[in-house]
């Protein structure tokens, strides 16, 4: 008989379980950041019984306590193509695409995560992983030494390889090669406190770029966060310095709202963590800081048209008030952003009316009692005004380049920026992925678009002229 196969979700999970216990073990202040959020969660839904059922009812509330998000910074091509098969085993495809130099950042990324509902509800692991690109470094010496120092190391251990190959070949993986290859996969992504270069050299690197330092010095891609979901950022930002942690001067991302949408985050300092580099005689000790935590409260995803409004509200909120390393003007910020967000429709009804943002329909006991005794109205919306068509918001599974650069920023130490003459190189990210990354507009408008389809069929006709949102 042949061995049962163990399903993506659960290696997922699994895997999610283990990063987690490792990171807490490699930051302290990660576990005293978890159990504050678990607090503010638990006053969340105990205080807001609309937000708990919403939650429950959409599926949501059992993932919540399991969320995370980490973020990964790769040096080569070969190490995102073997990523992304890495990632397939636990369920997880590439899906968009976010050019950080435009921000000062010398990466693009995507995001890999699973793309299903049910998926998303078991553990909506996602990994937010950058690829450093070297022609931004304009010493062409050091752009060639960095380059040679990334070919030269290996950053999976072979079995993990081998189990991802047996994982390829045979469509899937048995419970016992299931646990060996999260071990496997964890190694990748442990912290090394050796570096793999000179002090010297670590300089150089870290004066053309501090990001560029972090990666090109080390053994592996680090994980640098990772972060937990809270139902009230807010809260968690103003209870932080209570568990000694000292958050970002202001929370990334759209203002507080009724109605969240999108992603807003929040991180405390990076750990100044003891390094020792490499030499001709012996390790010379330094420190390096590139790890921090992270805090993320999602909302609803956005339609084309609802982002392209977040993006010019959010950018002209950026482009006269600027925010110090010290926070003296984060008052200033947070007051002027919520004033400008007066224009994006706080109500989830008119989110939905204006074709905002996503929603994911589903008929209500009183519609399915009068789809017995007749087929009740064609139309969408005289359904939800009778109250047999329900809607709720579909959370957004994904990232937002301004914030994510905004965040590596404040990481860093420093308002740093550099200004890349460079344009988006999207082609070249895929090539080296070996893959073309998701659309994940796409991807709400399926979800969208198949609920309501299901939705009208279980209340009446089957012929139908639905709305899809674009």
């Amino acid at each position: 008989m042949p061995q049962a196969f163990v399903s993506p979700d659960r290696i997922r999970s699994q895997f999610t379980e283990a990063m987690s216990q490792m990171y807490r073990a490699e930051v302290p202040q990660y576990g005293t950041l978890i159990e504050l959020v678990a607090d503010v969660n638990a006053g969340c839904l105990e205080n807001n019984p609309d937000l708990r059922e919403r939650l429950a009812r959409a599926g949501e509330l059992d993932r919540i306590d399991v969320e995370r998000h980490g973020a990964i910074r790769l040096g080569t091509a070969d190490e995102l193509f073997t990523i992304r098969r890495l990632f397939a085993v636990m369920g997880m495809q590439a899906v968009g695409y976010y050019d950080l130099s435009v921000a000062g950042v010398p990466v693009h990324s995507t995001s890999f995560r699973p793309v299903d509902e049910a998926a998303l509800n078991i553990n909506p692991f996602r990994v937010f992983t950058s690829l450093l690109r070297l022609e931004l470094i304009e010493d062409e010496g050091l752009r060639a030494e960095a380059g040679a120092i990334l070919a030269a190391r290996r950053i999976y251990t072979p079995r993990a390889v081998a189990l991802i190959e047996r994982h390829e070949q045979n469509g899937g993986l048995t419970e016992a090669e299931a646990t060996e290859f999260v071990a496997e996969a964890l190694e990748t992504f442990r912290w090394h406190g050796e570096a793999t270069v000179s002090g010297e050299t670590y300089k150089r690197l870290h004066d053309a770029h501090r990001l560029i330092a972090d990666v090109v010095s080390f053994k592996g891609p680090h994980i640098n966060h990772l972060t937990p979901r809270t139902l009230d950022i807010d809260a968690v930002q103003a209870r932080m310095p209570e568990r000694g942690i000292t958050p970002k001067a202001v929370i990334e991302g759209p203002p507080r709202r009724h109605c969240d949408i999108l992603l807003r985050q929040t991180s405390f300092k990076a750990l100044e963590e003891t390094i020792l580099f490499a030499g001709d005689a012996d390790a010379v000790q330094g420190t390096h800081t590139a790890r921090f935590g992270e805090i993320e409260q999602r909302g609803v995803a956005l339609t084309a048209k609802g982002r392209a409004l977040y993006d010019r509200l959010l950018a002209s909120v950026r482009g006269e008030v600027q925010v110090g390393a010290g926070g003296a003007k984060a008052g200033a910020y947070d007051q002027e952003l919520a004033e400008r967000f007066k224009a994006l429709p706080d109500s989830w009804d008119e989110l939905r009316r204006q074709d905002l943002a996503f929603f994911r329909y589903s008929p209500t006991p009183a519609g399915i009692a009068a789809a017995v005794g007749g087929a009740p109205a064609s139309d969408p919306e005289a359904l939800i005004a009778k109250g047999y068509l329900a809607f709720a918001p579909i959370v957004y599974e994904d990232f937002l380049p301004v914030s994510a650069a905004g965040i590596f920023q404040s990481n860093l130490g420093t308002d740093q920026q550099q200004n890349y003459a460079t344009h988006s190189n999207r082609d070249a990210f895929e090539a080296a992925l070996g893959a073309t990354v998701q659309d994940e507009l796409a991807l709400y408008a399926e979800r969208q678009a198949a609920s309501l389809t299901a939705a009208m069929e279980a209340l009446g006709p089957a012929d139908l002229q639905l709305k899809t949102v674009a």
